[in-house]
């Protein structure tokens, strides 16, 4: 009886773990890194160049495998842009004022994984926490601007003959955006709100060394009801992908943070090859008041003025 038991105890230890001696065995296995992909018309491919490079969390360790994006996924994002501009242009604002505004509902519903994202890239929890907070609130901003804008900033304009002279804004297209460094999701969505709020499309290379959050927010994109091609996502390096951006033929906007003094003489020779508009967002810090604005809507809209002209009997005042 004695010997069946202590046969029973042995096995039961070995299936635990440890030997059957009983001397502890720890366990020791590796951790399967993720694969974070980049996002191009609503899909989740991987590169075509098959670099990776690996940022580095707080403790100095690999975070995650990140697809290094060349040429060829800048141009793939730019015919995917091209293809959703007439659609996302063509909604009414209120419709995309809703879409924009259930993006920020699925925010609020992941903002725990956010969260642990941004502690990864060496921030702190309360750090943490009020950046995903003020990243929702900022989306939500830009989501209420949608139908609201065009009432503030248009215009009837006087003349001196018998025409109504109107000024409206439109969107200008594909847009360029390079994600602040330093910030990872509150600077991303900083400068893709207000891009998409205004019916333009975009192209966005995210944050070199803090890219996680960026690739997540585009699982919660993949996942809204925004159309596939509206928003594209590239991760690697700046220094490969600032120059592919500026110089495509079918980017009409480029809007870049924290360019130095190298980078701007390049944008702007060679943005004159299509007569590209150059932004420079100029804020200090996005976590404060002056990262939004109504006006950064404008940065990348165009304005469209026409003459309309008064025929006979219309606009004499009248009366009751």
């Amino acid at each position: 009886m004695s010997k069946t038991l202590t046969k029973s105890s042995t096995i039961k230890a070995d299936l635990n773990g440890h030997a059957s001696n009983g001397t502890s065995k720890k366990s020791e296995r590796l951790p399967v890194m993720k694969t974070y992909k980049i996002f191009i018309n609503g899909k989740f491919p991987r590169t075509e160049s098959g670099r990776y490079y690996q940022p580095k969390g707080a403790d100095g360790k690999p975070l995650a495998n990140i697809c290094r994006s060349s040429r060829k996924d800048v141009r793939d994002a730019v015919i995917a842009a091209r293809g959703a501009v007439n659609g996302w242009a063509g909604r009414s604002a209120f419709n995309r004022s809703q879409i924009l505004y259930r993006i920020g509902e699925m925010l609020e519903g992941r903002r725990t994984q956010f969260v642990h994202e941004i502690m990864l890239h060496g921030g702190t929890r309360e750090h943490a926490e009020a950046r995903v907070s003020a990243a929702i609130d900022r989306w939500l901003y830009y989501a209420g601007w949608c139908d609201k804008y065009q009432a503030v900033f248009s215009s009837v304009n006087p003349t001196n003959s018998s025409h109504f002279n109107f000024s409206v804004y439109e969107p200008t297209g594909v847009v360029g955006v390079m994600a602040p460094e330093g910030s990872a999701l509150l600077g991303l969505v900083s400068m893709i709100a207000p891009v998409i709020a205004g019916g333009n499309t975009c192209i966005v290379v995210a944050s070199e060394s803090m890219p996680l959050p960026a690739v997540t927010f585009t699982e919660v994109l993949a996942t809204s009801d925004l159309p596939g091609g509206v928003v594209n996502l590239l991760t690697g390096y700046r220094s490969e992908l600032l120059k592919p951006l500026v110089t495509h033929m079918d980017i009409n906007a480029i809007v870049v943070d924290s360019a130095t003094k190298e980078e701007r003489t390049m944008l702007e020779q060679e943005a004159t090859c299509n007569l590209k508009r150059v932004v420079y967002p100029k804020i200090s810090d996005w976590h404060k008041e002056e990262g939004q604005s109504p006006y950064f809507i404008l940065d990348t809209q165009e304005v469209k003025t026409t003459w309309h002209p008064i025929e006979k009997g219309q606009g004499g005042g009248g009366g009751y």
